[in-house]
């Protein structure tokens, strides 16, 4: 079967529900059955909406194409690096916090004389532990010796800093405009300041970028969030039980290793004390609690959340970003889109890896496939934006995506990629997955609502930030072990390569027995030997089903990414025994399936990685029987953004 020869399949499927769950999708319909699904020349993407804002027309950046990368690195300027005395900064409040400046040496270690430009850290991990190990916010000593001086600050609650750890709050988010001042002003400073951080760094990085101080020059954020509530913390409504209290007991374990304690009592053990007990009663543990509870002030979207989401002010950065991400990293589904915002303002580019959260934070691979070390594209975006060089930063591809299956790194224009087609694939009674639309009285197929699905999976490496993956389990590559809790789809053998690229939607028709229920979407590449690998996910829970159609985003008309809403207000009941659409997005890939492989798409009832539903939530959906519609009356699918395969070459 060549799923590619069937055309842009007519969505006139007889029956008026079916016609108006067309509409309620985006969906548009061509006359006449079959046609030719060859993709378009260009994209007919809108953007996806937030909080505040409504989707809007998609815009395709048209310069660079066809652009290649090249080697930058440079002779280090000085010899050495040296680390001065710990020093704090006070806050408007009072509140003091830790300072480590890096600055550029000779050989023996004696600070040169600047002023030099700052590249500014601020971190939630304690930079005497950042200091040792890389991706926790130590300074880069390449960097250093590139003629830079680096200010790594303990944030507000963190480390050795006083105060009370909030992760993103306004107050904490006050404190970066003052950061940023006082790293302007110093002696060593020549008052220009480059950006960088990874994970929370990075994320900091976006947040005090969108204050826009005029002496921020640019901006190099890898691995950020874009939205707290979507991207992991609430994904589909559910609570993700693995890293989130993993990352939260590390702020708090590093927050009481504290070297002061030891080397000055006096100021240092008030501080740890302070750091325990705001873990206990404050913050850390209260907002586990009051998730797990279903407190609707966490358990919802709203104020707190919007808050913690970069995505929702990115539009407001005035200089050149450079944002790195992973196809298997925790914040995955909208690394691309926050390049997406930044590329219609400012220079910008986008680099995914392969990556878990982890790797991403080493640049594991690289250099590969002509992408240079991590650092080195970092001190080149630098050296142009900051120092004012002309060394080509701009004529870096605009994106760079590695592609599963094709197993290396690709070039584009732009993303979402500018060639991509919209191709809708129905699921059958029989676990076809096919561009045929399916007949009256398909039959329904069913499993067994369990919260443990996906225990031993690609999500468990993914959602332990990779670090489950240092355990080298099969179940981690093949998912064919946790599809057994799942409805498995697949289509038939392809005759030709099948190339996905950006984010996916499923429209699935389900009731159940229980009062609610979750559904888990797991798109996979299965080859020749019935090997199934994991390509990305989906989660969403039914009583959160609601969709507002005006902030979703399209490709050639049709719905591909839902925005939920995911307030109380929006909180739909499932009815017993009565059939319901739920559109579950799926996080955006790059992948190839090859000739002579089959895509797979499962449909389950959770994803224990991934999330579990608040209690409340859960209790209604233990032990009951999912049912899943795959008629002419409800037609359950997925879309998918397909682009030539040439695009490879």
């Amino acid at each position: 079967m060549n799923i590619l020869n069937f055309g842009r399949v007519s969505l006139q499927v007889a029956g008026t529900a079916v016609a108006i769950f067309l509409a309620a999708c985006g969906g548009s319909s061509a006359p006449g059955g079959s046609t030719t699904t060859t993709p378009a020349a260009s994209a007919d993407w809108s953007t996806l909406g937030n909080r505040e804002a409504a989707a809007g027309t998609g815009m395709s950046v048209d310069t660079n194409d066809k652009a290649t990368w090249t080697a930058y690195d440079p002779p280090a300027t000085y010899a050495g690096i040296a680390r001065l005395p710990l020093q704090f900064i006070t806050m408007r409040d009072g509140i003091r916090l830790a300072t480590y400046v890096t600055v550029p040496a000779d050989a023996d270690g004696n600070p040169a004389t600047g002023p030099f430009p700052v590249v500014l850290v601020q971190t939630p991990y304690n930079g005497v532990v950042g200091g040792q190990v890389d991706g926790l916010g130590g300074a880069d000593p390449y960097i250093v010796r590139h003629g830079y001086a680096t200010v790594v600050v303990d944030v507000r609650g963190t480390g050795q800093s006083e105060g009370v750890w909030e992760a993103f709050g306004e107050t904490e988010q006050g404190d970066y405009a003052e950061v940023t001042e006082w790293a302007a002003t110093q002696p060593f400073s020549d008052g220009r300041i480059g950006l960088y951080g990874v994970s929370y760094l990075g994320i900091a990085t976006m947040l005090t970028a969108a204050q826009h101080h005029p002496a921020v020059k640019a901006a190099f954020p890898i691995v950020p969030i874009g939205d707290g509530y979507r991207d992991i913390v609430f994904t589909g409504g559910q609570i993700n039980p693995t890293f989130i209290p993993l990352w939260l007991s590390l702020i708090t374990v590093l927050g009481v290793t504290n070297p002061t304690a030891l080397t000055d009592p006096a100021n240092g053990l008030p501080i740890v004390l302070e750091h325990i007990t705001n873990a206990a009663l404050k913050f850390q543990a209260p907002l586990i609690l009051n998730a797990l509870a279903g407190d609707p002030d966490t358990a919802y979207d709203g104020p707190f959340w919007r808050t913690r989401s970069p995505l929702e002010v990115l539009d407001a950065i005035t200089v050149p970003t450079f944002v790195v991400g992973g196809l298997r990293d925790l914040f995955q589904r909208s690394e691309p889109m926050s390049y997406e915002v930044l590329k219609r303002k400012v220079p910008a580019k986008l680099l995914m890896g392969p990556w878990t959260h982890l790797d991403a934070a080493f640049g594991a691979g690289l250099p590969v496939d002509g992408v240079p070390l991590m650092n080195q594209i970092q001190l080149r975006w630098f050296d142009q934006y900051v120092k004012g060089l002309d060394v080509g930063a701009e004529t870096i591809p605009n994106v760079t995506q590695w592609v599963y299956g094709a197993e290396r790194y690709v070039t584009a224009r732009d993303w979402p990629h500018p060639d991509a087609s919209a191709l809708r694939l129905f699921l059958h009674g029989s676990h076809l997955l096919s561009s045929e639309a399916p007949a009256a009285g398909e039959p329904v197929n069913r499993a067994l609502q369990v919260p443990i699905a996906g225990l031993c999976s690609a999500s468990t490496v993914q959602w332990t930030a990779g670090a489950a993956g240092y355990i080298p389990l099969p179940c981690f590559e093949n998912s064919n072990a946790s599809d057994r809790l799942s409805i498995v789809y697949e289509t038939a053998t392809l005759t030709e390569p099948l190339y996905l690229n950006g984010p996916i939607q499923a429209d699935i028709w389900m009731d159940s027995t229980a009062g609610d229920a979750g559904l888990s979407i797991r798109v996979s590449d299965v080859d020749e030997r019935g090997i199934a690998r994991t390509l990305t996910n989906g989660l969403q829970t039914a009583s959160l089903r609601a969709v507002d159609a005006s902030k979703s985003r399209t490709l050639d008309g049709q719905m591909i990414q839902p925005w939920h809403p995911y307030t109380q207000a929006s909180v739909a009941a499932l009815p017993r025994g009565e059939p319901v659409l739920v559109p579950v997005e799926v996080f955006q890939t790059s992948a190839l399936i090859a000739a002579g492989h089959k895509l797979r798409v499962s449909v389950g009832a959770s994803n224990l990685p991934q999330g579990v539903p608040p209690l409340p939530t859960l209790l209604q959906s233990l032990a009951g029987i999912l049912t899943i519609y795959n008629d002419a009356a409800r037609p359950s699918s997925v879309v998918l953004p397909v682009v030539p395969a040439t695009a490879l070459n």
